[in-house]
């Protein structure tokens, strides 16, 4: 999946989380989450060289190509995130499950791709959600598809909770 379909779900994971913590909409705390959820969406994708991420994290992207770190591996496993898990330990519940969740989703869409994700690593054994013939190739118009998707709940997630808690009011 591309940068922008793991930001978007990203998005989604921090909107999802700031609705179930009913954080105010205009907040800078809402404001924090969302931009980190953003940000930690794509942020796996640190591993692969030539990636925004791994330009924008250049150092830590360096490392992870010295120790020969392959793409869907170790920063889309289960064992990378407890150990983000052990580092945003502590934040406010809000920001801790936003981000957390914003990361979880990169390798969980990544599911849907047909190379699929290393989820047991090192356990070099590939996990997907879907028969190749039915996976979203990166790039395609199915991945397009599926951002749209993603992009309409994001708009209709805090719209319909807002009018639900608006029209609970009357």
């Amino acid at each position: 999946m591309l940068q922008k379909t793991h930001s978007v779900a990203g998005l989604l994971a921090a909107e999802g989380v700031l609705l179930h913590f009913q954080v105010p909409l205009l907040s800078w705390e809402t404001a924090a989450a969302l931009l980190l959820g953003c940000l930690a969406g794509p942020l796996a994708d640190i591993d692969k060289q030539g990636s925004t991420m791994a330009k924008v994290f250049f150092p830590l992207s360096f490392v992870l190509r010295l120790m020969n770190v392959r793409h869907r591996t170790l920063t889309h496993s289960v064992l990378f995130l407890f150990g983000i898990a052990a580092l945003l330990l502590p934040l406010p519940e809000p920001l801790f499950w936003s981000l957390l969740l914003a990361y979880a989703s990169h390798a969980f869409i990544d599911l849907f791709n047909e190379q699929g994700v290393e989820l047991l690593w090192p356990i070099k054994l590939k996990f997907r959600l879907l028969p190749k013939f039915m996976a979203i190739e990166t790039g395609s118009f199915m991945e397009t598809g599926f951002r749209y998707i993603l992009t309409l709940l994001c708009i209709a997630l805090p719209v319909r909770y807002y009018w639900d808690t608006v029209s609970g009011l009357f």
